[in-house]
C-alpha cells in the first residue's frame, strides 16, 4: 500500500495553516476521529526521519520505504492505542521497529533471535587515513554496518535521532541497563573500526 501526501487519504481540505501548528498528540486525537488530512499532516512531519531511521536498520531503501506506509496505516487503523506515555514520535518508531523485524521474518532474509543480534557484514574496507567529509560519513557508515543489529541501533537512535538513553530504551522495549551495555560494546568496537579505517573517534566521546 502507498501512502502520500496526495494519497486517497487526504480527502479532506483543513486550514492548512492551522494543522501546521497543531501538536502530533492533537494530530492523533483528530485521527481518531477519522481527520484524514491529520494523517497526512502527521506523515508529511515524520515520513523522512522514519525512512532514515528503518534504512540504516535494514540497509534496504525500498524496504525501509515499504515499512514506513505500513507504519502509518497501523497509525490510521490503530491511532486509539497511542496512550501518551511518550512522544508520539518515540511510538512511532516503535511501530516501525516491530514492523521491520516483522518484514524481515516474513522475507527469510535474516534469522533475528530475541535480541535482534544477528550480525550483519559489509566487506567494504577501502577507507583512506586522510579524508573528506562526504568520505568519512561513507566510511562510519559501513563501520556501522559491521555492528551487530542491536547495537547499531542504539546507536543510530543516540547519535543520530539524538535520543536521551532512557527513550532509546523505551524505543527499543529492552531495559535501561542493556541499552547501555549494548552502547558500551557498541562504542567500543565502533572505536576499533574507527581506528582500523584511519578516521577520528570524537563522536563517540
Amino acid at each position: 500500500m502507498q501512502f502520500s501526501s496526495t494519497s486517497s487519504y487526504g480527502s479532506s481540505k483543513p486550514d492548512g495553516a492551522v494543522i501546521l501548528h497543531t501538536p502530533d498528540e492533537a494530530l492523533i486525537d483528530a485521527i481518531i476521529d477519522g481527520d484524514k488530512s491529520a494523517l497526512r499532516e502527521l506523515y508529511g512531519r515524520h515520513r523522512d526521519s522514519l525512512t532514515r531511521y528503518l534504512t540504516r536498520l535494514t540497509r534496504k531503501p525500498t524496504l525501509a520505504e515499504e515499512i514506513v506506509n505500513e507504519v502509518f496505516l497501523a497509525v490510521w487503523q490503530h491511532a486509539d492505542e497511542f496512550q501518551g506515555r511518550s512522544r508520539v514520535s518515540t511510538w512511532l518508531i516503535g511501530i516501525a521497529r516491530h514492523k521491520a523485524i516483522s518484514a524481515f521474518r516474513r522475507r527469510h532474509e535474516v534469522q533475528l533471535d530475541a535480541g535482534f543480534a544477528m550480525t550483519i557484514e559489509d566487506p567494504s574496507d577501502n577507507a583512506a587515513v586522510t579524508m573528506d567529509k562526504q568520505d568519512r560519513r561513507k566510511v562510519l557508515q559501513q563501520c556501522l554496518a559491521k555492528l551487530p543489529p542491536a547495537q547499531r541501533e542504539v546507536i543510530e537512535l543516540f547519535y543520530y535521532q539524538d535520543e536521551p538513553i532512557e527513550a532509546v530504551a523505551q524505543r527499543t522495549g529492552v531495559p535501561l541497563n542493556t541499552v547501555k551495555s549494548r552502547m558500551f560494546y557498541a562504542r567500543t568496537r565502533m572505536a576499533e573500526l574507527l581506528n582500523e579505517a584511519g578516521v577520528d573517534r570524537a563522536w563517540l566521546r
